[in-house]
């Protein structure tokens, strides 16, 4: 009976034994997921919210910048209809390639302002 549980202790440390060096030894390899155009899983987008007001309305709005994707939302609840009113996503990277509109910077000088060096 002694006998038999000795050797049943001892086959268990050489199975551990070989496990811990089989663990130790083995390559320790780490694989990123593949990007969403190779055929991996789109990951979950970032976002961003910032809360603001609409200028001559009542009610609040929320905006949401994707910051994964380059999109811009917005969100405002109306209370009268006790509504969600959402707006259509806009591509940041379309505004930011064609600018905002504003006058190229010059020499131009505000109204009743005076010149550098006038």
């Amino acid at each position: 009976m002694k006998r038999r549980i000795l050797w049943s202790l001892v086959a268990l440390n050489v199975l551990l034994a070989v496990t811990l060096a089989a663990r130790l030894t083995g390559e320790n390899a780490a694989a990123a997921q593949p990007a969403a155009g190779a055929g991996g899983v789109r990951r979950p987008a970032d976002y961003t919210m910032i809360p603001g007001e609409v200028t001559g309305g009542s009610s609040a709005v929320v905006y949401m910048i994707d910051t994964s994707n380059g999109l811009l939302g917005a969100m405002t609840y109306d209370d009268s209809n006790r509504a969600l009113n959402t707006m259509p996503p806009i591509d940041l990277s379309r505004v930011f390639e064609v600018g905002g509109g504003q006058a190229p910077r010059g020499t131009r000088v505000a109204p009743g302002a005076v010149a550098p060096g006038r």
